[in-house]
């Protein structure tokens, strides 16, 4: 794709020299009624733009269903801005977004979104914003809690840890117990990134019209040696987490806990059948006693794409699908999503127990996780580039070959180079 002056300069830079242009006008004269194009792939999108069509008379959204992002979704939307043909809309995963800006390929709504700022979490805001610049509007968040095997935590008369050193205490009992057992398996890419985003170690920051890198900083090295001491003391599975042993283990209790998204809790049920009783959902550990901080690994927005022809529209519609009660808690049901928005953390569809979990009211966990994720992190501009290097380093590190903290180092090197070829500006 041709360097925009956007993308040469960077985002934040672009962002405060004015060159993030809103693209065509709004409508909102109520002359006519507006039509904009929205492509995703979530299920329950098609349902809530049915409704919004139903209830609106100033827009209306027409929906495509796309491949989902990493397998051909994102580059049609990019190809499509480049062709000046794209939709107004499109579904964006947060770590993706950046990349998309600095390339060109976002509206800046800032103008129509700013007064709905506060009805979301902060964090999911701050993952549609760069600088002054808002691309869209939060969807869905992941905020993190610790799934663990009640039943086999129960056995060994453990409670569930609410520190991490009482985890790493825990997984060592566990481990000694029986030598087949661990108390986790290896964390990658996102997953892995949720970690480091709980206590604050961020991987990107803006400064001026400049990107920082900050992944091998001293407080990502603190994360990395303390999951590197787990690996040391061999109490980590060698299962690959979505792989089917770490399924297997999951429902045999072998493998103990997932220290993971509110998502996590779909893909453990239907995965592992055989540990339905037997899981319970805790608060994340904490690195002090008392601290209340958790991280987060998903989410996506509603993106307004470069050249939409009503911007106004656009937001009108995105933020609507993230605030309406009825629409979000379809989403809920059919989509697995958990609300970005303050207000809807106890739809109907968030309120009642699981079977899986003991009856447990899971999202009870969630709720409060929501409101304390770190507001301090920032996706970076090439993140599949880094999440491919760091994963070159971490599948080495959790078998015992280098580092985590050697993985966080060699990514943040590459990641820097590349910045640099694409004519990103970089501060060290």
């Amino acid at each position: 794709m041709k360097k925009s002056a956007f993308r040469l300069a960077g985002v934040a830079g672009a962002v405060a020299l004015g060159l993030v242009l809103a693209g065509c006008s709004s409508s909102g004269t109520g002359a006519e009624k507006s039509t904009v194009t929205f492509w995703g792939w979530a299920p329950g999108y098609a349902d809530a733009v049915k409704a919004f069509n139903a209830s609106h008379t100033d827009v209306s959204v027409t929906y495509q269903e796309v491949q989902p992002g990493a397998k051909g979704g994102y580059q049609k939307m990019l190809n499509a801005v480049t062709a000046k043909n794209a939709p107004c809309l499109a579904q964006v995963g947060y770590e993706t977004l950046p990349s998309f800006a600095a390339q060109g390929a976002l509206d800046d709504v800032s103008q129509y979104a700013n007064g709905d700022k506060g009805k979301y979490q902060p964090a999911a805001w701050k993952s549609v914003s760069i600088g002054d610049a808002v691309y869209g509007a939060p969807v869905d968040t992941g905020p993190m809690a610790l799934f663990y095997n009640k039943q086999l935590f129960d056995s060994l008369g453990l409670a569930a840890p609410t520190t991490w050193d009482e985890y790493q205490a825990d997984a060592v009992k566990i481990h000694a117990s029986d030598p087949n057992k661990f108390i986790s398996s290896p964390y990658m890419d996102y997953d892995y990134a949720g970690l480091a985003w709980q206590p604050g170690a961020t991987w990107f920051g803006v400064s001026g019209d400049s990107w920082k890198v900050t992944m091998a900083s001293a407080e990502n090295k603190k994360v990395a040696d303390y999951w590197q001491g787990l690996v040391k003391d061999g109490v980590i599975s060698s299962a690959p987490m979505y792989d089917q042993a770490w399924y297997t283990g999951l429902g045999n209790g072998d493998i103990a806990t997932v220290v993971g998204a509110v998502w996590q809790a779909g893909v453990i049920k239907g995965g592992a059948a055989d540990g339905s009783g037997k899981w319970a959902v805790a608060p994340m550990p904490q690195w002090k006693a008392g601290e209340d901080q958790v991280g987060n690994a998903g989410g996506s927005a509603t993106a307004v794409l470069k050249g939409c022809s009503d911007p106004k529209g656009a937001w009108e519609f995105a933020n609507w699908m993230s605030t309406d009660k009825t629409t979000f808690n379809t989403l809920v049901q059919k989509a697995g999503l958990y609300p970005a928005a303050t207000a809807l953390t106890s739809l109907p569809a968030l309120t009642s127990g699981d079977p899986y979990f003991g009856g447990q009211k899971i999202y009870d966990v969630f709720s409060a996780a929501a409101a304390t994720v770190n507001p301090s992190w920032t996706w970076g501009p090439v993140m599949t580039k880094t999440a491919a290097d760091l994963n070159d380093g971490l599948g080495k590190a959790w078998s015992g070959q280098g580092t985590i903290a050697d993985a966080l180092q060699t990514a943040q090197d590459k990641t820097v180079a590349e910045l640099k070829t694409q004519g990103l500006k970089v501060s060290q």
